[in-house]
């Protein structure tokens, strides 16, 4: 029954959903992914400032890109040029161009709707926008709504995907260094232990320093790859073309092939449109909630268009038959990073893939927990249950290849994306809205800054919106040029 839904979610209804939606975002904002591609950037230079105790824009994207950067990245794109071809890293470049515009507005909404919970820090996503923003329209329908997200957010990534990280990362240890896999579910479970039982903000530390410590290696060996065979690389990006539009046949896949792998594996990588990451967007104390969808976006940039292609040039430009199914996933790419650097290959590939899955795993509890807390507001035994059953699971994926878990996987994931996408298409004009307010304060030289008195027909939680000293002179700035005006 769970094969036969992820045939459908997968095959049919998010190939023409997912790309539509993401293309309709891009026109109907002004191709905000390109308008602001520029200002992504200006991110890195929160790195190693820290304004405020609450999580910083920065430790926002440093999280969700350990969510977004996991094995899919080196197992998930391996995975789709076996069965998709080469054709499918096309597809999967296309729904991260158009995810960025997707998560843009999710992030944005997020951030709008987000809730300041008791112990200070804020509470938002997919379950929150849903109640909070389509009461009116929907009545009581958006808070049951709401609550079905939430709870396949704890199955699809509290659970599940837990114990696939799990399993991936024993396994490929296991395969480097002989070490058996129970020992790295057990100090897989210490390690995250250490880090969840100290809250959201020794989470947000540590992944600040984490991700991009294993993004930056792992691009590095992908970049001296690069550079090795750099005069193959046009005959690279001309078959991955070619074998995208159904040109090149002689290669795995096919178009369709190539299509339905790259939407799954793309949307499965960066998560765009699946709602995940808007949970953590809400997290970051920011002076607009467009700042953060400006963010959010420029870590699905970094997702699939520099670590999923990485991996590919990685695995297209080697000698390894990737067609072969006997190579598949990360033995795949062991092996293609081998054809290029020695046998050192198969130790880099097990150590990053570790610290992808470490961070992942410390992403998916915070998701696991925000879905909980829609439920228990911020209920602290209820979080410690559920810390304990983190580990557990934990220790139980990395001695156990649950083919299960990976299907309950792909599906709550088709049907998060179905349920947030359909909240995201009603919540589309107030997204615009505030991206309209955004633009507009820029074009009048202010530094944008959110007004909630601005939107006082919405049901936003105005304690969430008390800023610091810093960003309340922004505000009475901006409402005295526009008294002015």
């Amino acid at each position: 029954m769970i094969e036969a839904l992820n045939n459908l979610l997968w095959g049919k209804v998010l190939i023409f959903v997912l790309i539509p939606i993401g293309l309709w975002f891009t026109v109907r904002s002004g191709f905000v992914q390109f308008r602001y591609f520029g200002r992504m950037f200006s991110i890195f230079g929160q790195a190693f400032r820290h304004d405020s105790d609450k999580p910083t824009s920065f430790q926002a994207l440093a999280l969700s890109i350990a969510g977004r950067v996991g094995a899919g990245n080196i197992a998930g794109v391996a995975v789709a040029i076996t069965l998709g071809g080469p054709g499918a890293i096309f597809w999967m470049w296309v729904v991260g161009m158009l995810g960025m515009a997707t998560s843009f507005f999710e992030c944005t909404i997020a951030q709008l709707f987000k809730q300041l919970e008791p112990d200070g820090n804020f509470r938002g996503g997919p379950a929150f926008y849903i109640a909070r923003g389509l009461k009116r329209r929907m009545g009581s329908g958006a808070k049951i709504m709401a609550g079905i997200y939430s709870i396949l957010l704890l199955i699809a990534f509290g659970i599940s995907f837990n114990i696939l990280q799990s399993f991936a990362a024993s396994t490929s240890i296991a395969d480097a260094f002989g070490v058996p896999p129970i020992a790295t579910g057990i100090a897989l479970a210490v390690l995250t232990g250490i880090v969840i039982f100290g809250g959201l903000g020794r989470i947000a530390s540590v992944v600040e320093i984490v991700v991009p410590v294993m993004a930056v290696s792992y691009i590095a060996v992908a970049l001296f790859v690069v550079t090795t065979r750099i005069t193959d690389l046009p005959d690279v990006f001309s078959l991955i073309v070619s074998s995208a539009f159904g040109f090149n046949e002689a290669v795995a896949g096919g178009i369709g092939g190539a299509i339905m792998l790259g939407v799954q594996r793309g949307l499965f990588s960066n998560e765009a449109g699946l709602g995940s990451a808007p949970n953590v967007a809400a997290v970051a104390y920011v002076p607009h909630p467009a700042h953060q969808g400006i963010v959010q976006a420029l870590s699905v940039f970094i997702d699939t268009a520099i670590i999923c292609t990485a991996t590919a040039s990685i695995i297209l430009l080697s000698g390894v038959d990737f067609t072969d199914p006997a190579t598949d996933g990360v033995i795949l790419t062991q092996a293609a990073l081998g054809d290029h650097v020695g046998a050192w290959a198969d130790d880099f590939i097990a150590v990053a893939l570790l610290l992808f899955v470490f961070s992942s795993i410390m992403y998916n509890y915070f998701l696991g927990e925000t879905a909980l807390d829609f439920f228990f507001n911020d209920d602290k035994r209820v979080f410690a249950v559920f810390k304990v059953a983190t580990l557990g699971l934990v220790l139980f994926g990395s001695t156990r290849d649950l083919a299960s878990a990976f299907g309950f996987a792909n599906a709550g994931m088709g049907l998060l994306a179905l349920f947030n996408l359909f909240a995201l298409v009603l919540l589309f004009p107030i997204g615009k809205r505030v991206m309209a307010d955004f633009d507009r304060q820029r074009k009048r030289g202010l530094d944008p800054v959110f007004d909630v008195e601005d939107y006082a027909d919405l049901d936003i939680d105005k304690k969430a919106w008390a800023f610091e000293a810093k960003e309340q002179a922004l505000l009475e700035k901006k409402r005295s040029v526009e008294e002015v005006r």
